[in-house]
């Protein structure tokens, strides 16, 4: 799978681009003593020139055809790089952010690489009924591990004591697993798994040149 970086991406995005666009498919909900029960699913990533990702996920059950058959739930976040916020970053609330990003070239960049050769990276995602997380983990290549580093429950919000998450690009496909914390033992059970084909990449003026060709493409090549 070809991958061409967008014209407008904040240099420190660069080592999560290979997520950016819409990606579609199934996979699997272990719901206690409901195992595997299919579901269908639909995430964005997407971003405008700031350091940082916009991410949204929804997510549906499917009958034994396949079809879908009603909502499970929406998550909306952002991810980014995991490094002090400065001067030149957006925020808080509206206050604008420089023209010119803190990290404006490949070379400030290796900066933070962690020794790991990886990069430390954050994410903010939002569930309904009350609960926030944020994430933190790494990106190295095609992968992203993370897992709750802090967590806002509401007095209305039912148990949950946190997650690991796993994400990784596989044969031009994102592939992702979801363990969450027993709230009583905090021991990881498996909550989801899924792989999901790429629909759409990022293109237009705005977003910048398209970022991944076709896979149709790629499967062809393949082919040959």
């Amino acid at each position: 799978m070809a991958i061409e970086i967008p014209s407008n991406l904040s240099p420190e995005l660069v080592p999560l681009s290979w997520m950016l666009g819409t990606w579609e498919g199934t996979g699997s909900l272990w719901y206690e003593g409901e195992e595997q029960t299919p579901f269908g699913q639909i995430i964005t990533f997407t971003q405008d020139g700031l350091p940082f990702i916009e991410y949204r996920a929804e997510s549906f059950l499917l009958d034994d055809d396949g079809n879908k058959l009603r909502p499970i739930s929406v998550e909306t976040g952002f991810w980014q790089i995991d490094r002090e916020q400065k001067d030149g970053d957006v925020g808080p609330g509206l206050v604008a952010a420089d023209i010119v990003p803190e990290f404006a070239d490949a070379e400030s960049v290796e900066k933070l690489r962690n020794a790991d050769d990886g990069f430390n990276i954050m994410a903010t995602i939002s569930h309904p009924g009350g609960i926030s997380e944020n994430y933190v983990g790494m990106v190295k290549g095609p992968v992203v591990r993370m897992q709750t580093g802090n967590l806002m429950r509401d007095e209305i919000s039912k148990e949950y004591a946190g997650s690991v998450r796993l994400w990784g690009l596989v044969n031009g496909n994102l592939m992702w697993d979801w363990e969450t914390a027993n709230p009583e033992t905090k021991k990881l059970e498996k909550h989801a798994s899924a792989e999901l084909r790429k629909t759409s990449s990022m293109s237009g003026e705005s977003l910048g040149t398209t970022m991944f060709g076709s896979l149709d493409e790629s499967e062809e090549s393949n082919d040959k």
